[in-house]
C-alpha cells in the first residue's frame, strides 16, 4: 500500500510540475515575458493548492483510496487536451484543471498515516512525501520527449501514465482502515482553524514546500538564462534541487520520529537561510583602486557551486517538509485530513504566488538571483516565529533545562 500510494503521488507531482519544463518552449512560442511565464508555471499550483483542503476533508469522510483513484482518472483528461492548446488563456484554463493532481498529497497523507502507529507515522508520511521526486522525474523525462517529438508529446505521455497508475493503484492499494468513530462534520473539522499552531505550521510549510514547488518550476528557466544552457542541460542541473526533496523526505520523517519535529525544523531553517544568503548574491564586477592602479574583480557563482548549494537547499526543504507533517501527526491525529489539507493548501498557495513574484521582481530589477533574495526574507520570518514560539522553551541541542532546580515561585 505504501509503495503504490507513493508511486501514485510521484506521477501526480510530475504532472503538476510539467509546465516548469514545457513552459520554456511554450514561452518562446507565445512570446511571454517573465511575469507571464511565472503565471503560466504557477497556474496548476493554484488549483492544486486550493483543492487540498476540500480533498483532505473528503478523504476523512469518504476514504483515501476512492478519492485518489478518482483524482488520477479525472485529471488525465485536461492533461491530454493541453497538448492542443495554442493561446495563453487556454493554457491557463487547462492548467487550473490539470493542477488538481497537486491535491493528491492531502489525499495520500492521511490515507497512509492511518495504517501506521504513532512511532512509525513520521517515517511513513515522509516516505509517501518522497513522491515529490516526481519533480525531478519530470526534468529527466520532459526534455527528452521535447527534443525527440516536441513539447506536445509530454502531456500526452503524462495522461497515459495517469490512467495506468490509476489502474495499478486500485489493484494493489488496500481499503481504508476501519474507523472507530464516524467522521465529524465539515464545520467541526474546520473548527481546527482556531488553533494558532495550525497557522504556525502553515508558515513553515509555505517556505519549505512553497519554496520547493516554486523553485522546481523556476530553476530550468533560471539555468537557461543565467548560464546559457540548453533545455536538457538546464533541466538536468535543476533536477539536482528537485531530486533530494524526494529522496531525503523519508529521512526527514525518521529524524523527526527520533529527535522531534521542532529540532529538525529549527536546523532546517538555519541551513536554508545560509544557502539562500549565498545564492542571493548577484553576479558582480568590481573595480578596486589600488596603489598600482585600478584592479578589476568579478564575483559570481560558477554553475557547479551554484548547483551544489541548490542541492543542499533541496535537502533542507525535504527534511522541513517531513518535520512539518510530523508536527501535524503528533498534534492533530484525529483531524489529519483537515489540518494536512489546510497546511498543504497554504504551502501550495506559496508555490503559486512565488513564481509570479519571481517574474515580477525579475522584470522590475533585471537580477536573476532576486528570487533567492525573496526566499531569504521569508526564511527570516520563519526563524523568528520558531524562536519566539518554541526555541526559548525547548532544547534543540540536547541540553537540559534544569527544571528540577526551579521552585514553583521561580519563573520558568
Amino acid at each position: 500500500m505504501l509503495f503504490v500510494t507513493t508511486w501514485a503521488f510521484t506521477a501526480c507531482f510530475a504532472v503538476w510540475m510539467m509546465f516548469g519544463v514545457t513552459g520554456i518552449p511554450i514561452r518562446t512560442q507565445l512570446g511571454l515575458d517573465s511575469t507571464e511565464f511565472g503565471i503560466l508555471t504557477a497556474t496548476p499550483v493554484l488549483s492544486g493548492a486550493i483543492f487540498r483542503l476540500p480533498l483532505g476533508i473528503w478523504t476523512d469522510r469518504l476514504g483515501g483510496r476512492r478519492i485518489m483513484f478518482a483524482l488520477l482518472i479525472g485529471c488525465a483528461v485536461p492533461v491530454w487536451i493541453s497538448a492542443y492548446a495554442t493561446t495563453l488563456w487556454q493554457f491557463l484554463l487547462l492548467g487550473l484543471a490539470l493542477g488538481l493532481v497537486g491535491a493528491a498529497f492531502s489525499v495520500g497523507t492521511p490515507y497512509v498515516a492511518r495504517f501506521f502507529s504513532k512511532e512509525q507515522r513520521g517515517f511513513a508520511m515522509g516516505f509517501f512525501g518522497a513522491g515529490t521526486i516526481g519533480a525531478a522525474l519530470n526534468m529527466f523525462v520532459a526534455p527528452s520527449l521535447i527534443t525527440a517529438y516536441g513539447w506536445q508529446m509530454v502531456p500526452k505521455v503524462y495522461a497515459v501514465v495517469l490512467i495506468v497508475t490509476a489502474v495499478i493503484f486500485w489493484i494493489f492499494s488496500a481499503p481504508d482502515p476501519a474507523r472507530t468513530a464516524a467522521a465529524p462534520s465539515m464545520v467541526k473539522q474546520l473548527s481546527v482553524l482556531r488553533d494558532p499552531r495550525v497557522w504556525k505550521y502553515c508558515q513553515y510549510y509555505s517556505i519549505v514546500f512553497g519554496g520547493f514547488t516554486a523553485l522546481s518550476v523556476w530553476m530550468p528557466q533560471y539555468f537557461k538564462s543565467e548560464y546559457e544552457l540548453s533545455i536538457a542541460q538546464a533541466a538536468l542541473l535543476a533536477a539536482c534541487f528537485a531530486l533530494p526533496a524526494g529522496v531525503f523526505r523519508a529521512l526527514g520523517g525518521w529524524l523527526s520520529d527520533r529527535f522531534g519535529a521542532h529540532a529538525v525544523t529549527w536546523w532546517v531553517l538555519w541551513v536554508a537561510w545560509v544557502c539562500l544568503f549565498i545564492l542571493s548574491y548577484p553576479r558582480t564586477d568590481l573595480i578596486v583602486h589600488t596603489i598600482h592602479g585600478p584592479a578589476g574583480f568579478s564575483i559570481a557563482l560558477p554553475s557547479w557551486l551554484f548547483t551544489a548549494l541548490l542541492f543542499i537547499l533541496g535537502v533542507a526543504f525535504a527534511l522541513g517538509m517531513a518535520s512539518t507533517f510530523k508536527y501535524i501527526g503528533d498534534d492533530f491525529p484525529d483531524n489529519m485530513g483537515a489540518v494536512s489539507g489546510i497546511v498543504g493548501m497554504v504551502g501550495g498557495l506559496g508555490g503559486f504566488l512565488l513564481p509570479i513574484m519571481f517574474g515580477a521582481i525579475l522584470d522590475r530589477l533585471g537580477v536573476n538571483s532576486s528570487c533567492f533574495m525573496l526566499l531569504y526574507g521569508i526564511v527570516w520570518v520563519s526563524l523568528i516565529l520558531n524562536y519566539l514560539t518554541e526555541v526559548r522553551r525547548t532544547p534543540v541541542m540536547g541540553e537540559t533545562m534544569g527544571i528540577e532546580l526551579l521552585t514553583p515561585e521561580m519563573p520558568r
